[in-house]
């Protein structure tokens, strides 16, 4: 009952949000939109507001449900026993694609996972080697045991270079399809 509490606010506040950036982006005139509030005597900006429901929205996306340590290695499509096709999804990887267009989270890295995270699941870790910035990756894939990740490389030979087997703790922002709140 509370999750589906929770849903019913999250869409709420997305719809208003909608509705914020609409009316602001309709504005034409120069002035600040605001809204007057006779209960407390205070103004509103509505752009303001719908910046701050924007970015609570994508802190709350980006906040860790649960932390796992495993070791991470690579991958590569190209591998002998590989078929290009993922286990969590149709999904074909064997043209030396290595990311997944997520409605949620843009456009994501790879991994494969035990069935310990469920398909669907994003993770983000550090990888220094890959990326500058913490991957952000979704699991399409199986193969591997306990708590550990592969992370999908262009190339079997890509993956030793850059990848190896490095232990490292890395964040769950989403359990399966459906983010769990």
């Amino acid at each position: 009952m509370i999750k589906l509490k929770r849903k019913i606010c999250l869409s709420i506040q997305f719809v208003l949000l909608i509705l914020f950036v609409f009316i602001a982006n309709v504005s034409t005139s120069k002035e600040v939109t605001t809204v007057a509030s006779n209960a407390s005597n205070r103004v509103v900006n509505l752009s303001t507001m719908a910046l701050k429901l924007e970015e609570d929205i994508q802190n709350d996306l980006y906040s860790a449900k649960d932390t796992f340590t495993g070791d991470i290695t690579g991958y590569g499509a190209n591998c002998p026993l590989c078929s290009g096709n993922l286990a969590c999804s149709k999904y074909y990887v064997k043209d030396g694609t290595t990311t997944y267009p997520d409605e949620e989270y843009g456009i994501v890295r790879i991994v494969a996972s035990s069935s310990n995270l469920p398909c669907g699941s994003v993770v983000r870790f550090e990888l220094p080697s890959v990326s500058a910035e913490p991957i952000v990756a979704i699991v399409l894939d199986r193969g591997v045991l306990g708590n550990d990740l592969d992370l999908l490389m262009p190339s079997e030979e890509a993956a030793s270079i850059y990848v190896g087997r490095k232990t490292k703790s890395y964040d769950v922002l989403r359990f399966g399809w459906q983010r769990i709140e």
